[in-house]
């Protein structure tokens, strides 16, 4: 019995440290020198830190090219999604770099051991979002990049569902934070990727989606007191810009 009673309490202490908090960084680790949000030396810098993963956004261009840009605005270019991949070609980042196409970023991806936050951008309803969607999810296919390199989030939930649908097994993500964790688990999304303010707001939600089996994600927590809050809270995932602060907090709140 009492065996039975050490092992027990070994698993629940293992759980515990299992289920750290850990740190996700926002369009790469691109504040450092010579660098630039969603660019490859963004996703490279990531790739060299201690981070459980590299959030990028994905947009779709007039004829249909899957490029890594947050948008709308792209320096010069007052749409990317209304312009063609000839006039994105043409833009320079702010390191001096090409705006990556998604096939670049996912081989870049593919060299390294964290996981790829693929963020699809919200893109006009119907057979638009349906190709970007579908897009997406052939060219993760192509790369062979398993469930355990990427995971999808979207403002968008009806390209959610789609993921979830196209992509079975995957970690899917709805972004807005209007719906509570049971009626997203309902719709086929097994995590939820809130602005932190709604955590605030429904502290209770993140219990609720853990024991629904679903993963809790927060963005984008840059302040050091908000950081805290949210590990406290017990998030899995934290989204910032700033993720080396993020991973000293987690580290000394776990001593």
């Amino acid at each position: 019995m009492k065996k039975s009673l050490i092992l027990l309490f070994l698993f629940a202490t293992s759980a515990i440290f299992a289920q750290k908090t850990q740190v996700v960084a926002h369009r790469g680790y691109w504040d450092t020198p010579k660098n630039a949000q969603n660019s490859i030396t963004a996703l490279q810098k990531a790739q060299q830190i201690p981070v459980y993963g590299s959030e990028f956004d994905v947009n779709m261009t007039a004829d249909g090219v899957m490029v890594v840009s947050h948008g709308p605005k792209l320096e010069t270019i007052p749409d990317v999604q209304k312009a063609t991949y000839k006039e994105v070609k043409q833009v320079r980042l702010k390191n001096g770099e090409k705006v990556p196409t998604l096939k670049q970023y996912l081989k870049q991806g593919k060299k390294g051991k964290i996981k790829l936050i693929f963020e699809l951008k919200v893109h006009p309803a119907g057979e638009i979002e349906n190709e970007a969607v579908r897009k997406s999810a052939e060219m993760v296919k192509k790369f062979n990049l398993s469930k355990d390199e990427v995971e999808f989030i979207s403002f968008s939930l009806e390209a959610c569902k789609q993921l979830a649908a196209l992509m079975p097994g995957y970690m899917v993500q709805y972004l807005n934070g209007k719906i509570p964790p049971k009626e997203l688990k309902e719709m086929g999304i097994m995590g939820l990727d809130y602005h932190y303010s709604n955590f605030v707001q429904h502290p209770e939600w993140v219990k609720e989606a853990h024991d629904l089996g679903m993963i809790v994600n927060v963005w984008t927590v840059n302040k050091e007191e908000m950081m805290q809050q949210m590990i406290n809270l017990g998030v899995d995932y934290i989204t910032t810009d700033n993720p080396e602060l993020c991973i000293r907090l987690i580290e000394s709140s776990s001593r």
